[in-house]
């Protein structure tokens, strides 16, 4: 029943989803209609909005493309492939592969959001090496697997609320900052930890389609993208010159990456020691850059797996900045912050942690980044919990605060389940060479979206802070 269920929903996907740019088309209409009917503002004002935004999001989209390329030069990296292929030997079965590839990438995405490339790579690779399993369910595993960065170290709300001088001090919203005591390791977030860690896995075990004809990866390969079997370390010696030279020399020099290596090495130290254990994605990029360098040893041979891990990014570079337009209307017409509004009046010292994760949810498909997000609807929420806290302690509101903050962050994560914007970070490797669409694994998704929703709003409704 559970799989009739799953493959009818699949169908429907297929049917009436189109690609992941048309999506940001649509929604960039009705987010653009809905100002100009609920706001009545003028459509030259949304328009400018639209572009006022169209580009806010070019550094967080530069830093998604590093993530993930840099990411993926370590993964074709000997040493890793290695490791890969001894792991692998012991998998033989599309079960433990649908367990231990979302397993492994949501221990990973609680380290940093970045590094759900690895999982990618991880789970790719699995397909390869074993019979039977679903690719496209498959992926949606890995996407699925992505989502535990809202309880982890790369979280990005907590993190705001815990930097000195941020937009909710600036503006008089808050006071002070919330440290991660209150939020990240707050009992509610360790028992979303704990939850997901145990559910999630299940689930998708649970809900594994059994018949997999025409959808393994062998029957989705493009023949002619996998044609060049060469090595990054016989594509690198192919290209010296038929003579000695000083260029080849430096081109395949080891002791001048190392120098880059050491000199990066020295940084991450004095990182972590001066600012403890922060991971931002700029620090992850440049880890992935310096571990890369070393593991690949000379400048053409990381070159090299720069090329190959480049060549499927064109969906991000292109489409961030239509959802940065999105979120230009929301923001620049008001429309973002009348919505907060809205649903945080309605809100009581009961049901405000479940209405926060609502809005959360629903208005990430507007703004899907949990950053911008909370820029638009974070003042409006959490002015609502400190008017309904009127009169209690200090600490209790500032705990009310981080679980309506929390909320939003986990509604935001969850709702990704259900639009292909985060697919943009799964597709370039998974789907480089595979002939698939988003459309062919977001029906995969909604059942595991449901019931993790159940989940989720118990939780944050009623776990004990």
């Amino acid at each position: 029943m559970i799989e009739k269920l799953g493959e009818k929903i699949t169908f429907l996907f297929l049917k009436f989803m189109p690609s992941a740019f048309v999506f940001a088309i649509l929604l960039t209409i009705i987010t653009a209609i809905g100002a100009y009917v609920w706001l009545d503002t003028t459509p030259m004002k949304i328009i400018t909005s639209w572009y006022d935004g169209f580009f806010d999001l070019l550094g967080f989209a530069m830093q998604i493309v590093l993530i993930i390329i840099t990411g993926f030069s370590i993964a074709l990296s000997p040493i890793i492939k290695r490791g890969i292929d001894s792991f692998t030997r012991h998998i033989n079965s599309p079960t433990q592969v649908y367990f231990l590839v979302v397993l492994i990438g949501l221990i990973l995405t609680l380290i940093s959001f970045g590094w759900v490339v690895i999982t990618c790579v991880l789970a790719r690779e699995l397909a390869l090496r074993v019979k039977g399993v679903h690719y496209p369910f498959l992926i949606g595993c890995v996407y699925i697997s992505s989502g535990s960065w809202v309880s982890g170290l790369s979280s990005s709300i907590p993190l705001l609320l815990n930097t000195k001088n941020n937009f909710l001090i600036n503006s008089g919203v808050l006071s002070e900052v919330i440290p991660t005591s209150y939020t990240l390791g707050s009992i509610l977030n360790i028992v979303m930890i704990i939850t997901t860690l145990i559910v999630v896995p299940l689930i998708l075990v649970i809900l594994r389609p059994r018949k997999t004809s025409n959808k393994e990866i062998s029957d989705l390969i493009i023949a002619k993208e996998n044609s060049n079997t060469q090595t990054i370390k016989e594509e690198a010696l192919s290209q010296k010159l038929p003579f000695k030279s000083y260029s080849d020399n430096l081109n395949n020099s080891f002791i001048l990456q190392m120098i880059i290596v050491v000199m990066g090495l020295v940084y991450i130290v004095y990182h972590f020691s001066t600012n403890g254990f922060d991971l931002s994605f700029n620090i992850m990029i440049f880890i992935f850059i310096i571990v890369g360098l070393l593991l690949h040893k000379t400048p053409m041979r990381y070159v090299i797996s720069m090329k190959k891990a480049s060549s499927n990014i064109s969906g991000i570079l292109f489409q961030y900045p239509f959802y940065a337009g999105i979120m230009g209307i929301m923001l620049y017409t008001g429309l973002g912050e009348k919505l907060g509004q809205i649903l945080a009046a309605q809100a009581s010292i009961n049901s405000y942690p479940f209405l926060a994760y609502l809005t959360g949810a629903f208005v990430n498909f507007a703004i899907p980044s949990a950053g911008g997000e909370f820029a638009v609807v974070g003042p409006s929420i959490i002015n609502a919990v400190k008017e309904i806290g009127t009169g209690l302690p200090t600490e209790e509101i500032t705990e009310m605060i981080a679980r309506a903050s929390l909320s939003v962050a986990y509604g935001e994560s969850l709702s990704n389940l259900l639009q292909p914007f985060y697919l943009l970070l799964v597709l370039p490797i998974m789907a480089s060479g595979i002939k698939i669409q988003a459309r062919d694994i977001m029906g995969y998704l909604v059942l595991p979206f449901v019931i993790l929703f159940i989940i989720q709003s118990i939780l944050v409704s009623f776990c004990p802070f």
